[in-house]
């Protein structure tokens, strides 16, 4: 498994599909996500720090674990079929739960926890985008170096489509 971080959500055109974006920590491969808008608002919402009035369904599941005593220690996103991902909740204990991948990066995001990607998901959806400034990174322009990261991103989804993440 390969650590992972939400990059953030974006709006795919023309088809205005939301799609979630991963990226390894310690890599330059990037893993696409089609979601579905309920969920991109719930990632987007944690990751902008808005807290709703009333709790979300991902920030009721987050109490209720707590509540029951349990931890979720980490999320992983474990396979990839038909560009649809499957992903699991891990609790503290070991126990594990299936999830929609658009759910567990919510959940995660609201813990907070790590998140794991399978090897072979990213071997085979993953996307690498050259950054030709990563040296700005290493000189603390993380922000300037995430917006030129999001717009060769935004390069690469003017061509590509889901199947194209099929095995």
């Amino acid at each position: 498994m390969i650590e992972v971080e939400v990059v953030g959500v974006r709006i795919e055109l023309p088809s205005n599909q939301p799609l979630v974006l991963l990226k390894e920590t310690a890599g330059e491969r990037h893993l696409p996500i089609w979601i579905g808008a309920p969920e991109a608002s719930a990632i987007a919402f944690v990751q902008q720090g808005i807290v709703p009035p009333r709790p979300m369904t991902h920030d009721l599941l987050v109490d209720v674990v707590a509540a029951a005593g349990k931890e979720i220690s980490e999320v992983r996103i474990t396979s990839v079929e038909d560009t649809v991902y499957h992903a699991q909740l891990v609790f503290s204990d070991g126990v594990t739960v299936s999830s929609r991948a658009s759910d567990a990066l919510a959940v995660a995001l609201r813990v907070p926890c790590p998140i794991y990607c399978a090897d072979e998901v990213l071997a085979v959806a993953g996307v690498e985008i050259a950054d030709a400034d990563a040296e700005d990174a290493e000189d603390g322009d993380t922000e300037e170096t995430a917006e030129k990261e999001v717009l060769q991103f935004r390069e690469f989804l003017a061509d590509v489509e889901p199947e194209d993440f099929e095995r």
